[in-house]
């Protein structure tokens, strides 16, 4: 059953190292002490205004095996989701999630090479409300680009910055946002207008949206097929053992009503388990045990005999999810992405799902992984630590699986007589046109039962000096008349099942407040996402000023997630020096 929705355990590795010879250790801020790394391991390009060139190198005698071994294994566009046929390269380390406890960590080297490839567009400029004074998105709810941060940092160097979208980094924590009321909307929208930290001369502008949490006990049957992807490249400790040890976890969630199935692909598509209940716990555990990898990927083979198996499972009134785990190196099989995308847009209409989950570093296909999620009406994670899948295959399973508002679409008009011009921080590969609002055919993202939306907008307000664009020649003789509105704000979505769009309105007020906990906090995050991307937009603001935001807005932080995002960010201001 999926209960434990604001339950996570404490689950912790550690890893133990003997040396012989010369050890030097670097002390590093928050008591973390990292170990050998190597050269440049992941094999990113690095923008020039951040010193990525410079990892953290320890030299170190030959190392012994650990006296402590690790825990046994128990819309992007079509162009940038363009699939690869290199061949799979790349090897893992035994990811760790951070404690407040010191730890010493040894990662183990990454491929040379890597064929990494992340979905995202170049960060959107300040617009001018004179000359577009209304910004339509698609919510985004994924998590993958924090999680990747954090690999990267661990392994002792900056993340690649197209692997960060500051949306997804924003939205990776849990926040104190109002609840909807009974019996009304399934998500309601908070909006808040506060200094900017960065700009004194602007504001930021937060919509925050908080999604129900229905009764779980109440929830339809579900018919869940496991996609696993075992080809070679997924032999990695970080890969395949720690995938067995993530989907371990989740079925400790399902309900014994529920049904379970299993694909394999590696070179061809296979079922491992045949659709079965999820009481029967040892067969299923048994079928996850006997997954090895090897072979190359075959990966669309695999998902037309998922969504067939999905097909089979499904009964009147019930649910169907299909997760694919995989290191998204999609490499054999595939000759027409667009064909592929086609397939799963198609196959959402029939109520089966695509989440997609990435595990292990050197050859990750974001872009990949991101286009399919998208298509499947699903969610993409990636997953580099077991504390990792606990957060989302157990504390927010609900919400990945059960959706409570579909292709929801935001739309903001700007008032042109309170905003000169605004930035809307992050959702790059989720803007819309603004026709397609009001357009039930175009697609757009998912919310989740109990699931949490935060956009930030930076506003210049009328007659500020932060205003950028200079005046047209030729305007409207005209000015607009003086309002105690900044803006009117419109949400459309979708009841699950339905076809046709459901509306909610409401205005925006110019007045500025002194910002929330909430709103400090998820400002820092955006702030440390726009430094590691090398915004222009930031001036002289540093690192040690969005720690020093961060720090003051941990608030009730209950699993620690808002204190290892300040151990992070005083990790990536001492790699960027």
């Amino acid at each position: 059953m999926i209960h434990a929705l604001t339950s996570r355990a404490g689950l912790a590795a550690t890893t133990g190292l003997v040396t012989a010879g010369l050890v030097v250790l670097i002390v590093l801020p928050q008591d973390i002490a990292i170990g050998p790394t190597v050269e440049d391991p992941i094999g990113v390009s690095k923008p020039s205004n951040l010193k990525r060139d410079e990892p953290v190198e320890l030299e170190l005698a030959e190392a012994a095996e650990p006296l402590v071994e690790p825990v046994a294994p128990a819309t992007a566009t079509r162009q940038a989701a363009r699939l690869k046929m290199a061949p799979a390269a790349g090897a893992g380390m035994e990811s760790m999630a951070l404690s407040d406890a010191p730890m010493i960590l040894a990662p183990t080297p990454l491929a040379e090479a890597s064929s990494e490839e992340f979905a995202n567009e170049e960060a959107a400029g300040v617009t001018a409300v004179a000359d577009q004074p209304v910004s339509t998105f698609s919510v985004d709810v994924d998590t993958a680009s924090w999680s990747v941060l954090r690999s990267s940092l661990m392994y002792g160097q900056l993340p690649p910055a197209d692997a960060l979208r500051i949306e997804e980094m924003v939205n990776y924590f849990p926040y104190a946002y109002p609840a909807p009321e009974p019996g009304g909307a399934p998500f309601a929208p908070t909006v808040s207008l506060s200094p900017t930290p960065w700009n004194p001369q602007t504001q930021i502008l937060q919509i925050a949206l908080q999604g129900e949490m229905p009764a779980v006990q109440d929830r339809p049957p579900l018919n869940l097929v496991f996609l696993i992807d075992t080809s070679g490249s997924m032999q990695d400790a970080n890969k395949l053992p720690l995938l067995k040890q993530s989907l371990r976890l989740m079925l400790g969630e399902l309900r014994p009503e529920d049904e379970v199935a299993m694909v394999a692909y590696a070179g061809s598509a296979g079922l491992v388990l045949e659709p079965t209940p999820a009481g029967e716990t040892r067969k299923i555990l048994a079928a996850l045990d006997r997954l090895e990898a090897g072979g190359s990927t075959a990966g669309q083979e695999g998902l037309e005999q998922a969504y067939a198996i999905a097909a089979d499972m499904a009964g009147e009134g019930e649910l169907s999810r299909i997760l694919l785990a995989t290191d998204g190196d999609f490499n054999v099989g595939i000759y027409d992405p667009d064909a592929l995308e086609d397939f799963i847009a198609a196959k959402r209409d029939t109520g089966a799902f695509l989440s997609v989950l990435g595990f292990g570093r050197g050859n990750l296909d974001d872009a990949t992984m991101q286009a399919l999620a998208q298509a499947g009406n699903g969610q993409a994670a990636f997953i580099d630590t077991i504390a990792e899948a606990q957060k989302v295959l157990v504390d927010q399973l609900t919400g990945q699986l059960f959706s409570i508002a579909q292709d929801v679409k935001v739309q903001v008009e700007f008032n042109p007589a309170v905003v000169a011009e605004y930035r809307l921080i992050g959702y790059e590969t989720r803007a819309l046109r603004r026709e397609d609002f009001a357009n039930d055919k175009v697609d757009a993202g998912e919310i989740g039962a109990g699931h949490q939306v935060t956009a930030l907008y930076e506003v210049t307000p009328v007659g500020s000096p932060a205003v950028l664009n200079e005046p047209l020649r030729y305007q409207p003789g005209t000015a607009p008349e003086a309002s105690d509105e900044l803006g009117f704000l419109r949400l459309r979505y979708k009841v699950p099942g339905d076809s046709e769009g459901h509306l909610i309105e409401t205005a925006i007020p110019a007045a500025v407040s002194q910002a929330s906990v909430e709103t400090r906090f998820a400002t820092a995050i955006a702030g440390f996402g726009q430094l590691l991307r090398g915004s222009v937009y930031t001036g002289e603001w540093s690192y040690a000023d969005a720690i020093a935001l961060a720090d003051s807005a941990r608030g009730d932080d209950t699993y620690g997630y808002r204190a290892e995002a300040v151990r992070l960010m005083r990790l990536a201001e001492s790699l960027a020096q």
